[in-house]
């Protein structure tokens, strides 16, 4: 006896029905059949399981107690292939489904999450992850097949060929320091907060390359005090108790300034604002995205 392989879901509904009604006129009504089909349907189901599932009385059908357990194996399959039908519904109209994607730090905050919450708002069963990090390391996760896109710059070592690259904007810097910072007031010039400590992103980093290009341009040495650290907690931390000075981007500045966390930190204004090289929206061409993903990352450049 093989009945997962024989048995249909139209068998199972009927079984079902019966169980409901008690009656098997009134459950091959209910699934636009016949009673001498749905009797045919029923006396082959009880061929394949070897043993009669209800028993006939004149006021109705009985489940026997194969019957009964016919029943609730039945219901819990139908439920599961309803829950299938529904899931792979939600996955190809876009309002379920799993979305991955990479972001360096300042659209992460500006961008990327304001995306999500407004596309779960209408399709609540996306799962979104978000990784954070540096472009390097973002583009080699979608090259890898770790991500559906990525919002970042792309390194150049990589091909650009092999991507599908959306252009997306400039970052522009912004300075933090904690309220009560000696130099918040008039803008300032760099000249004028060289000596100060400063918090600034690893070497190599985009915000890292602007400010010490932005030095240069001035004549300037690097500050003397520079403590290295891509790590917003270390920053903060930093600040909270010191007069350094923390370059980061705009979008990450806001949320930093604003709300609660907004009375212990301020923006510093620069007599010349700072920019970095723009970021990109980036698709590995080799990789077909659900339809989830193309729904986050259609609202992400509606946010642009």
């Amino acid at each position: 006896m093989d009945l997962a392989a024989r048995l249909k879901p139209r068998q199972l509904r009927l079984i079902q029905r019966i169980g409901e009604t008690r009656q098997l006129q009134s459950a091959a009504h209910m699934l636009a059949m016949s009673q001498p089909a749905a009797s045919r349907v029923l006396a082959e189901i009880e061929a394949e399981v070897g043993a009669p599932l209800f028993l006939r009385h004149p006021k109705g059908m009985e489940p026997t107690l194969v019957g009964e357990t016919f029943l609730r194996h039945a219901r819990v399959i139908l439920s599961e292939l309803e829950s299938l039908e529904t899931e792979v519904a939600g996955l190809r109209s876009g309002e379920a489904g799993e979305v991955r994607v990479g972001s360096v730090t300042g659209p992460t905050v500006g961008v990327l999450v304001p995306a999500i919450q407004a596309v779960r708002e209408a399709a609540p069963g996306i799962q979104a992850t978000i990784e954070v990090g540096p472009s390097t390391q973002l583009v080699r996760g979608l090259e890898e097949g770790r991500f559906d896109f990525v919002i970042a710059r792309l390194p150049p070592e990589y091909d650009s060929r092999q991507f599908r690259i959306y252009p997306a904007r400039n970052e522009v810097i912004a300075l933090v320091v904690r309220t009560g910072h000696p130099a918040l007031g008039a803008p300032r010039r760099l000249a004028e907060l060289r000596a100060y400590e400063w918090v600034i992103q690893d070497l190599g980093t985009p915000i890292r390359v602007a400010m010490d290009g932005a030095f240069h341009a001035a004549g300037l040495a690097a500050p003397d005090q520079i403590t290295n650290s891509s790590s917003l907690l270390v920053v903060l931390s930093i600040l909270a108790g010191t007069d350094a000075i923390a370059p980061q981007s705009q979008e990450v500045a806001e949320v930093i300034t604003r709300n609660r966390i907004g009375d212990s930190f301020a923006k510093l204004e620069l007599a010349d604002p700072l920019a970095v090289a723009p970021y990109f929206v980036i698709h590995n061409r080799s990789q077909q995205m659900n339809r989830a993903a193309e729904r986050v990352m259609q609202e992400v450049f509606r946010r642009l």
